[in-house]
C-alpha cells in the first residue's frame, strides 16, 4: 500500500454513486478500504455488471448478508477494528441493523462514522427520496445553471452528488482524523449533499450580496448567457468552449475571429447580438480548423471533447491523467503529492471477513 492515508482502515457499506466515489478517493489516497457487499451484489438480477463498478477500484470486498445475525456480528467486529465507517443508507437503516453509531460506540470509541444522504440525518426532508437535480433545485443553484433563454440545465450528477456529497465526505473524514489525534475519539459526520452543494455556491451568494447577480431572465456571468463564456457550434457539429473573461483574452479572441468594432461586452443588452456574431464566425469552420487557428493563441478557447477524445488529448497524455483498470479507462488518482506515492489503481478483489480480521488484529496489524 502507498499514499498519505496508508494505515487508515475504512469499512464501506456499499451504496450508490457518491458513496463508492468517496471510498474510491480514500483508497486512491492509500487507505485500506474493505467494502461490505450483499451476496451476489456485483451484478443486477439480469446479470449485468453494476454500473458503479468502475468506482470500486482499490478495495477488498467482503460479502455479507445483513439479514443474517452471524454475518451482522462479523461485520460489527470488523467495524470495531476500523478507523472509518462510510454508509449512504437512509436515516435509521443502520440503526435497524444494530450498526448505528450508538450501538458501536462502546466497542469502537475511535470510529469516525461518516453518513451520507441527500437531505441529512435530521429535518422533515430526511427520509424523502431525491437525486442531484432535486438537491440543486432547493439550493438555488439549479435555477442559476444554463443560459437565460433556456430551462435550467442539470449538470449531470456532478454538483450535489459528487461535489456536495462525496467530496465533502472525504473532507469531513480527513478533518475528523486530524481532530482524533488530539481528542483520541471518533465522531459522527452528517454529510448532506444539499448542504455541500450550497457551500459550493458560495461565490454566487457573494455576488448576490454584492448586487452582481441578476434575475435569471437577464442572464449571468458563467451560466452560458455571456457571449464570452459559452460554447459555440462549429461547421462539423463539434463545439468550441470560450472562457474569455478577462479583457486580454477577450481582445485576443475577437482579433483572432476578426470581429471589428464589437459593442461593449459588459452591456447585457448587447449579449444576444454579440453571441450571434460569434456563433456565425465559429459556424464557418470545423472544430479541428478552429483548434488550428487558436493553437498558440492564449485566449481561453478549447475544443469540447467527448470522453474518448479527452483521454487522448495532449494534456491528458502528458500528465498521465487516465489509467486502465481491467480494460476500463478511468481518471487517475488526484491530487498529486511531492513525497507520498499515490497507489496504482487496481481492480477490487474478493476476500472474506475472517482474513481481514486476522490481518487487522494480528501482530503486524497495528495502526500508525
Amino acid at each position: 500500500m502507498s499514499g498519505p492515508l496508508t494505515g487508515v482502515r475504512v469499512v464501506e457499506m456499499l451504496g450508490l454513486g457518491p458513496t463508492p466515489h468517496s471510498c474510491m478517493m480514500l483508497a486512491d489516497l492509500g487507505a485500506d478500504v474493505v467494502q461490505i457487499r450483499r451476496p451476489g451484489g456485483s451484478a443486477s438480477p439480469d446479470g449485468v455488471p453494476d454500473a458503479d463498478a468502475g468506482m470500486w477500484r482499490g478495495r477488498r470486498v467482503v460479502e455479507a448478508d445483513l439479514k443474517d445475525a452471524d454475518d451482522i456480528s462479523r461485520v460489527r467486529e470488523l467495524i470495531a477494528g476500523a478507523d472509518v465507517l462510510v454508509e449512504g443508507y437512509r436515516p435509521g437503516v443502520m440503526e435497524r441493523l444494530g450498526l448505528g453509531p450508538d450501538a458501536l460506540a462502546a466497542a469502537a470509541p475511535q470510529l469516525i462514522y461518516a453518513r451520507m444522504t441527500g437531505w441529512g440525518q435530521s429535518g422533515s426532508y430526511a427520509l424523502a427520496a431525491g437525486h442531484d437535480i432535486n438537491y440543486l433545485a432547493v439550493t438555488g443553484l439549479l435555477n442559476a445553471m444554463g443560459p437565460a433563454d433556456r430551462p435550467p440545465v442539470p449538470p449531470l450528477s456532478l454538483v450535489a452528488d459528487f461535489g456536495g456529497g462525496s467530496m465533502f465526505l472525504v473532507v469531513g473524514v480527513l478533518a475528523a482524523l486530524h481532530e482524533r489525534h488530539s481528542s483520541g475519539r471518533g465522531q459522527v459526520i452528517d454529510v448532506a449533499m444539499t448542504d455541500g452543494a450550497g457551500v459550493l455556491g458560495a461565490l454566487q451568494w457573494s455576488w448576490k450580496a454584492a448586487g452582481r447577480w441578476a434575475d435569471r431572465a437577464d442572464g449571468n456571468l458563467l451560466d452560458g448567457s455571456a457571449p464570452f463564456y459559452t460554447t459555440y457550434a462549429c461547421a462539423d457539429g463539434g463545439y468550441i468552449a470560450v472562457g474569455a473573461l478577462e479583457d486580454i483574452f477577450w481582445h485576443r479572441l475577437i482579433d483572432t475571429l476578426e470581429v471589428d468594432d464589437p459593442p461593449d461586452r459588459w452591456d447585457r443588452a448587447s449579449w444576444p447580438g454579440l453571441t450571434q456574431t460569434l456563433a456565425a464566425r465559429f459556424a464557418s469552420r470545423t472544430r479541428a480548423e478552429w483548434e488550428s487557428v487558436f493553437d498558440g493563441v492564449d485566449a481561453c478557447v478549447t475544443p469540447v471533447l467527448d470522453f474518448g477524445e479527452s483521454a487522448k488529448h495532449p494534456y491528458a497524455t502528458e500528465r498521465a491523467s487516465y489509467v486502465e483498470v481491467e480494460g476500463m479507462t478511468q481518471p487517475a488518482p488526484a491530487p498529486r503529492f511531492s513525497r507520498s506515492t499515490m497507489r496504482t489503481p487496481l481492480a477490487a478483489t474478493s476476500t472474506d471477513v475472517t482474513a481481514v480480521l486476522d490481518e487487522w488484529q494480528g501482530p503486524a496489524g497495528g495502526r500508525r
